[in-house]
């Protein structure tokens, strides 16, 4: 018999589904992580996004500060995954904007060369911590692929670049950094398209998969640490998601297998022999050439993030106790990291940071969703200010002065189909009361 959070949490997932928009909203649905990066170079820095934002912990996992989406400056349109340079600046592609934090998450700015139009994929050189690329998909205008060799600073048009092509993902080779796969559709039909030499060139294997009924939303998800020519894609057709996979450099796609679920990500193992895939409610594992068969953990918006030989995977807090864990054993189990009512506060900013000068005020309601601390300043937790400090500046921020309240529509916010969610899930899952026991 499925338990009472399991009940609920399906039913959520389903609601939020059938509601149009509704999940892709920072703020909407059920509190839960969604991807996790590692800072380059420190694997002690992990940043992982939420669906309330982003949290962040610089050591190795033992506190967790947040990092609201008011800050952050990305509306409706949350960033799949985050690459944080060894040099601590965050990049992200929100499938609309291109999202750069130049001081480890707390300052953020939108990228203005790609204001007319949408970032929908960004991916990292696998050895230069320099280079990026990134591919925009707005339709009626030219689209095509991008490189940067600062850091995302500036940035360059490769000859990929036409109108009737909108793009989605990118990957590097990591056998070969010159080898770079995109997808999308070229002129309404679904493409791989792929460059030996960095993105000078390209060649463009479109790709009708008549098997599949309507088929839609072709895109590449991994590349083989071990075979430049190793690739695979996801599909959508008929409410299933189709895995597939090309050993010819993306010419043609053998089904991996077929996940009655909503694709989140998937990762390799370290000699591209077994795959893991995380979705909306379950995670998968397997062979690499298929079949996956479904894990017990992790569950509720599972993701995947291999590290060397270690296994990072987000899960739901309302399922299993914790939103992030780690495996050793390549996902047979799994050690708790953290669950979203550890989180300690806000993260620490300096004042005058969107950070510092946003998010304390608005810890409060999400702590008390959460069942987190309570600290009544965000878990800022600066001294106070010596007696003799005087009267501050006109333009500087008093120590005692609250940062702005939460407009309509902010990160705290519930509204138009959401509210009833949240209601919902109030009713059906245990609330959560002040801080838990460690769990180390």
């Amino acid at each position: 018999m499925k338990s009472r959070i399991t009940v609920a949490w399906s039913t959520i997932a389903s609601l939020l589904a059938w509601l149009p928009g509704v999940a892709a909203h920072a703020h909407a649905g059920l509190p839960e992580t969604s991807n996790v990066t590692l800072r380059r170079g420190h694997p002690q820095d992990f940043f992982s996004g939420t669906t309330f934002g982003a949290v962040i912990s610089r050591d190795s996992g033992k506190t967790w500060r947040w990092v609201c989406p008011d800050a952050m400056g990305y509306g409706g349109w949350r960033p799949e995954a985050y690459l944080w340079r060894e040099t601590g600046d965050i990049l992200a592609a929100t499938g609309s904007a291109l999202l750069h934090s130049p001081d480890e998450g707390c300052s953020w700015r939108t990228h203005p060369f790609f204001k007319s139009t949408w970032v929908t994929g960004l991916a990292a050189h696998p050895t230069d911590d320099r280079v990026f690329h990134a591919v925009t998909g707005r339709p009626g205008i030219a689209n095509g692929v991008y490189r940067s060799d600062d850091g995302g600073e500036t940035w360059t048009a490769t000859p990929l670049l036409r109108t009737g092509l909108e793009l989605n993902a990118v990957r590097v080779s990591p056998v070969d950094p010159r080898r770079l796969y995109v997808s999308g559709v070229s002129n309404n039909q679904m493409v791989v398209l792929r460059s030996d030499d960095a993105g000078d060139t390209w060649q463009e294997f479109p790709h009708a998969l008549p098997e599949l009924l309507r088929p839609y939303a072709l895109t590449v998800v991994a590349v083989d640490p071990v075979a430049v020519d190793g690739v695979w894609v996801r599909v959508s057709a008929q409410g299933y998601t189709h895995l597939l996979r090309s050993e010819d450099g993306g010419r043609t796609l053998t089904q991996v297998t077929v996940l009655d679920d909503t694709f989140i990500n998937m990762d390799l193992s370290s000699d591209g022999g077994t795959a893991w895939v995380g979705t909306l409610n379950y995670f998968f594992m397997g062979a690499s050439t298929g079949p996956l068969e479904k894990q017990p953990l992790p569950t509720g918006n599972a993701c995947v993030l291999r590290d060397g030989e270690t296994l990072y995977g987000c899960g739901s807090t309302w399922l299993h106790d914790w939103a992030l864990a780690r495996s050793t054993d390549q996902g047979r189990t799994w050690e708790h990291i953290f669950a979203l009512y550890e989180i300690q506060g806000t993260q620490l900013c300096p004042r005058g940071t969107p950070v510092r000068d946003l998010c304390p005020a608005r810890w409060p309601q999400l702590a008390e969703q959460l069942g987190a601390p309570l600290y009544p300043d965000g878990g800022v937790e600066e001294p106070p200010p010596p007696p003799d400090a005087g009267t501050p500046d006109a333009g500087t921020a008093d120590a005692g002065q609250q940062p702005p309240e939460p407009k309509s529509g902010g990160c705290a916010a519930a509204s138009g189909p959401t509210l009833p969610l949240l209601l919902l899930l109030s009713f059906l899952l245990p609330r959560r009361r002040g801080p838990r026991r460690p769990h180390r």
